[in-house]
């Protein structure tokens, strides 16, 4: 066989996949972000239980954005965005028949210390974000890996990984799902739905982040609340099941119900793939979130409030929208352990099961939509790593958008196992990096926790004073902090 023909390449490919995938999440992060979930939860004083109705007062409070950055609440649609997508609905279902209804329980409990995590990174973005020159806000991982750090070669690198997620393969992956489900729904040919889909995102995210916004900030909360009010309905028309079901999830998560543990079983086979779907969904601690987190104008003027903003989206990604994904799922019947089935398809057969024919309609139709904006929205992360390495201009920009648009295209008609794979792989590599950062620059986090709340507690709302941290003294852009109102053209970095 030719040592350069498509499928030997194909094949090599795979075999790296496979290999990187071995390592991530068999030894690093299956482990690594349950365990930095739990540090940030200890060292921040259970941030999201203490003070989880401050997570809600600051989108609540929120006012619009000005000419340098997006309002918070467009920065939690925008995240949301890209969040609430194949993971909640195909995501959920894999996870199920991956690693049985236990793999719900790690999915609530990735989220429940990601909450941490994500308040975390977010707050880091916030306060090492630098101003691109056309004056706008950009930030993210990479920065506070170059600037907290004074790790530039880390920021780039993770900046590549981002691209490679975000802007390519996660696109592959919500195009997968939306072609196959509109395929089982509506008969539709995939090739044509992805290029229905291509050019649908395109007239949307060459308008840029703010255009990104705009249009998530109305279709991402009118989804999210129809899909949930349906999940509602099929809990209380089911509700004698509800506790049977909960307890279900439960007890398969320690292995005490092998029957319903999914095709191995057991502990282990919930764990990996409840981990693996719940950082996929949520994505807190993969260093996603916090670029779009960065660009937004906080309100209250201070890093730890877009933290906390990002810290809901967590709640409402995994412990909401995902939550009444697998209710429907396992109250339906339509779950059979050992089936071999794709994630989307079980979906819509559980929604068929308690809605009739247009239960799978309707599952078709979020999807679309979850899935679309997740595409808008990931591409405005990677906006965010092209301004980081110095090509996030007009020419740059426009070679990753029609990248992203091809692989739309290319994931509508590929193998939902081939597409997942190297999600996982790419998502791996970019979590990798950004938990070490984050654990290195805990101590600012901390600082940063305690000056917001103890403002708080004052009767103030809390206002970042650059005086306050000597120790950041040409790290972040002071001028940023100090002049809310000034958005001339400020130099990235160098």
């Amino acid at each position: 066989m030719d040592a350069f023909s498509p499928d030997t390449l194909l094949n090599g490919f795979t075999a790296v996949v496979d290999y990187l995938n071995g390592i991530l999440w068999g030894y690093v992060l299956v482990y690594g972000l349950l365990a930095i979930g739990v540090f940030f939860t200890l060292r921040l004083g259970f941030i999201q239980f203490r003070h989880f109705p401050e997570f809600f007062k600051v989108v609540k409070g929120s006012r619009s954005g000005d000419k340098a950055g997006i309002s918070p609440l467009q920065a939690l649609t925008v995240s949301l965005a890209s969040r609430v997508g194949t993971g909640n609905l195909a995501g959920v279902a894999v996870a199920i028949t991956l690693g049985g209804p236990g793999a719900i329980f790690w999915m609530w409990m990735v989220a429940l210390v990601g909450m941490a995590t994500a308040y975390a990174e977010s707050a880091l973005a916030q306060l090492y974000k630098i101003r691109n020159e056309d004056g706008q806000y950009r930030g993210g991982p990479a920065f506070y890996m170059a600037r907290g750090l004074g790790l530039p070669w880390m920021g780039a690198l993770f900046s590549i990984f981002l691209i490679i997620a975000f802007g390519l393969v996660f696109n592959a992956v919500q195009a997968n799902s939306i072609a196959g489900a509109t395929e089982q729904s509506f008969g539709l040919d995939r090739f044509y739905v992805g290029i229905g889909l291509a050019v649908l995102a395109g007239v949307v995210v060459f308008g840029g982040i703010r255009s990104i916004a705009r249009v998530a900030e109305v279709v991402v909360p009118f989804m999210a609340i129809a899909y949930l009010l349906v999940a509602l309905y099929v809990c209380v028309v089911n509700y004698s099941e509800v506790p049977g079901v909960l307890w279900t999830i439960v007890s398969s998560a320690f292995g005490f119900n092998e029957a319903a543990g999914g095709v191995t079983g057991g502990l282990m086979a919930a764990l990996l793939n409840g981990v693996k779907r719940g950082l996929f969904s949520n994505e807190a601690g993969m260093g996603s979130a916090p670029n779009i987190a960065a660009v937004a104008t906080p309100q209250p003027h201070h890093p730890a409030s877009q933290g906390l903003v990002q810290g809901l989206g967590v709640f409402i990604d995994t412990l909401m929208i995902c939550t009444a994904t697998a209710l429907m799922i396992l109250l339906s019947g339509a779950y059979v352990p050992g089936q071999e089935v794709d994630g989307i398809t079980l979906t819509q057969s559980a929604l068929n099961a308690h809605l009739g024919s247009w239960g799978g309609s309707f599952v078709a139709i979020a999807i679309f939509f979850f899935a679309f904006t997740s595409i808008i929205g990931n591409l405005s992360y990677a906006e965010n790593a092209m301004t980081f390495l110095g090509a996030g201009g007009r020419i740059g920009m426009s070679f990753v958008r029609v990248g992203a648009l091809a692989m739309v295209i290319w994931g509508s008609i590929e193998s939902v196992d081939t597409v997942f794979n190297a999600a996982d792989a790419s998502m791996g590599l970019m979590a990798t990096l950004n938990l070490i950062a984050i654990v290195l620059l805990s101590g600012t986090v901390v600082k940063l926790t305690k000056d917001y709340f103890a403002q708080k507690s004052t009767g103030l709302e809390p206002t970042f004073d650059n005086d306050m941290y000597p120790e950041l003294r040409g790290k972040v852009d002071s001028r940023i902090w100090t002049m809310e109102g000034d958005i001339g053209p400020k130099p990235g970095l160098r």
